[in-house]
């Protein structure tokens, strides 16, 4: 069997995340509000004129909380395949995972503000 090669897989490996991505959005609410608020911010950087390092901020903020809200559901999905039944483990791993999101959430919430609150006052 011959070897793909090296472009040929990446560009699979580009296809199943742009699935993986698509399904998140799709299937999963948590990932839909913060895709809006998304949005909402995106367009208030518009309208606000926010400066280049605003909006490095702003993204990146953004992507840190999608992402780490994909993991998060990532890891309740195999918790979930690996163990169906209510389980005080499985329940603390989700727990620690839901945590991360919350921690980067606060913080891109501050990052928001920030950057919004002089531009409101």
């Amino acid at each position: 069997m011959p070897r793909e090669s090296f472009l040929k897989n990446r560009i699979r490996s580009v296809g199943f995340a742009l699935r993986g991505m698509f399904l998140l959005l799709r299937t999963e609410a948590s990932i839909k509000i913060q895709f809006f608020i998304a949005l909402l911010v995106t367009a208030a950087g518009f309208y606000f004129e926010i400066s280049n390092t605003e909006w490095i901020l702003q993204l990146f903020a953004i992507g840190l909380v999608m992402g780490i809200e994909g993991i998060n559901t990532a890891i309740e999905k195999i918790s979930d395949y690996i163990q169906p039944e209510n389980d005080p483990k499985i329940g603390f791993i989700k727990d620690i995972s839901a945590g991360a999101v919350m921690i980067v959430s606060i913080v891109a919430s501050i990052i928001g503000l920030i950057i919004y609150v002089p531009k409101l006052l």
